[in-house]
């Protein structure tokens, strides 16, 4: 049965920390709520409920709330302020106080680290790690993401298993860092030397008597979204075979309750717990994993909604989402049959609730202030100043060209136009790379790195002009999670894109420019970017043809030399024209 969209709702929810209301996916039945047998009154009866509370794409936001002015997500969460570790705790405490007999699990669905603030980035996530097992959070199991792997295999194992930095050393010399109390799960990512897969793909996790198994896995096309060399030592397979594999082998091991938990999602245009047109990849992946399989906990867009989509047998399947950034929290009552050990789908229910009107963890708060006290010298030195705001960054549309990636290929067109830094011509950023906005005043380093996470590398290649269209057309790729992935450009660089032509061929050749001059397709240009691009980053494989590389400085350092500077800078104007 299907429903109409209520998306109204959400501009009436500003005040609401909890929307209640589930809607089906196209031709999928609503699950109707039910009871828990209590049998003989001690929890014995034919079938207990245990609470899965989850969460996704933490990305090292430890401390908050999250200010949403002018976030275009912003109808998902009404006018509040929503989300951070220290309130993503309260609220997890306070929905784990209700669970049924205390039977409750708290597991995500990958990025939990990279790509973060300035707080957790600094220190290469240790804090996010930390925050995810204090007690508050209490974080059982995970799956990775694709950003576990920014700084390659090495260092995801050791932000598992614990171990000093190689280059920082030791933060606290007395108090080493212990790695994380919970599990991360990589099911999908096989070592290439055929010893099995990085991290283990599976967790069975028992309450009160009864077996739920978790699969974890990370999207297929992760290495499109990292350093190619970070990840040169495994192979990330096939989303829908890996699940159907590893629920055969869980049910060979007697676990028949089974919940996936994939970095991978869809865009919604409802509520944040409802169900309205949610889009591929999640929308086929999840009609196609294996019907032993009973829930999936996603992640990946930043989009929050509560789903039922037919699997293969057509019976209605549960799939979950809960935005970012500690934003949402989804509380789940699967109802397991404590005969056949199996689900009862009929039974189990979802909803997605908001993290806001709720106090700090003290937990929480006592690891943020740790290593507030250890940043704040660094943090707080002024790099350079903006006249007015700038923005545009990851956390909104990324498909579109915004003043903050175009003043981001600015500076990387800065940091190598020098005929000794590598003689660039145009610079290139993409929007998901671009992790935070400049407002109106002061800039800090923290402020600066928040932009600038990830420690890339600059360089600059030799690309044909021809070789530079066929980049630009790679913005837009059916079928991706995001269709639509901008590139931000230098100043001086500017053409016309046109939407309505086929795939290929929306970018106006004659309409490419170069400090006016057109841009000839057999003549040859230097191009710089972040080596994230230049190994085929965001599938803009264009990009890996371009050859004489030369190396540069690493991007927070060029950065900051940038607004060093030029201060006063103001919000470029477009440099890209739609038709």
């Amino acid at each position: 049965m299907t429903r109409p969209s209520r998306r109204v709702l959400a501009w009436g929810l500003a005040a609401a920390t909890t929307a209640t209301l589930v809607l089906a996916a196209p031709g999928a039945a609503l699950a109707k709520p039910g009871k828990e047998d209590p049998g003989n009154g001690k929890g014995t009866g034919p079938t207990q409920t245990v609470q899965i509370l989850s969460f996704n794409d933490y990305h090292g936001h430890i401390e908050s709330p999250d200010v949403l002015e002018d976030d275009p997500d912003d109808y998902f969460y009404g006018a509040n302020d929503v989300g951070g570790g220290e309130y993503l705790a309260t609220k997890i405490k306070e929905l784990r106080a209700e669970a049924p007999k205390g039977r409750s699990l708290t597991v995500a669905a990958g990025d939990l680290i990279g790509g973060s603030p300035f707080l957790s980035g600094l220190f290469h996530d240790e804090p996010s790690v930390e925050t995810l097992g204090e007690v508050g959070i209490g974080l059982d199991v995970s799956s990775v993401g694709n950003h576990e792997f920014d700084e390659g295999t090495t260092e995801l194992l050791r932000m598992q298993y614990g171990g000093c930095h190689p280059v920082d050393g030791c933060y606290f010399p007395d108090e080493p860092y212990a790695g994380a109390d919970f599990e991360w799960l990589a099911a999908n990512v096989q070592l290439n030397d055929d010893s099995g897969t990085l991290l283990p793909g599976t967790s069975v996790q028992k309450v009160a008597g009864m077996k739920i198994g978790f699969i974890g896995m990370t999207l297929e096309a992760t290495p499109t979204l990292v350093s190619p060399a970070g990840v040169a030592d495994v192979t990330f397979t096939d989303e829908v075979e890996t699940a159907n594999a590893e629920a055969a082998k869980l049910q060979d091991m007697g676990v028949e309750a089974i919940v996936v938990l994939l970095h991978e999602g869809g865009f919604n245009s409802g509520d944040y717990s409802e169900c309205v047109g949610v889009s591929d990849p999640i929308a086929t992946i999840a009609t196609e994993m294996d019907a032993a399989i009973d829930m999936v906990v996603t992640g990946h867009t930043h989009n929050p909604y509560v789903c039922y989509f037919d699997d293969p047998d057509g019976d209605p399947r549960l799939v979950t989402s809960a935005a970012s950034y500690g934003r949402i929290v989804t509380e789940t009552s699967l109802v397991i049959d404590r005969r056949t050990g199996d689900v009862d789908r009929a039974a189990t229910t979802a909803q997605n609730h908001l993290v806001t009107d709720v106090a700090a963890d003290p937990g929480v708060t006592a690891i943020v202030e740790k290593w507030n006290a250890l940043s704040e010298p660094i943090a707080a030195r002024v790099v350079g100043t903006a006249a007015e705001d700038i923005t545009g960054d990851a956390s909104g549309d990324r498909g579109i060209e915004t003043p903050m990636v175009d003043l981001v290929a600015d500076a990387i067109l800065f940091g190598t136009d020098g005929a000794d830094e590598g003689g660039a011509e145009i610079a290139f950023m993409n929007v998901g790379g671009v992790r935070d906005s400049l407002d109106e005043g002061p800039i800090t380093y923290a402020d600066a790195y928040d932009v600038n996470p990830f420690g890339n590398l600059l360089v600059s290649i030799d690309m044909t002009g021809a070789q530079i269209k066929e980049a630009l057309e790679q913005q837009y790729v059916p079928g991706r999670s995001r269709e639509y992935l901008a590139l931000g450009v230098s100043e001086g660089f500017t053409y016309t894109w046109d939407d309505t032509q086929p795939v290929g061929s929306k970018v106006v050749a004659s309409s490419m420019m170069l400090n006016g001059a057109p841009i000839e397709m057999g003549e040859t240009y230097r191009v710089a970017m972040y080596n994230f691009l230049a190994e085929g980053g965001d599938q803009f494989t264009a990009f890996t043809a371009g050859t004489n590389l030369l190396g540069g400085p690493e991007d927070l350092a060029n950065f900051v030399a940038y607004l060093e500077a030029n201060p006063g800078l103001e919000a470029p104007e477009d440099r890209v024209a739609g038709l």
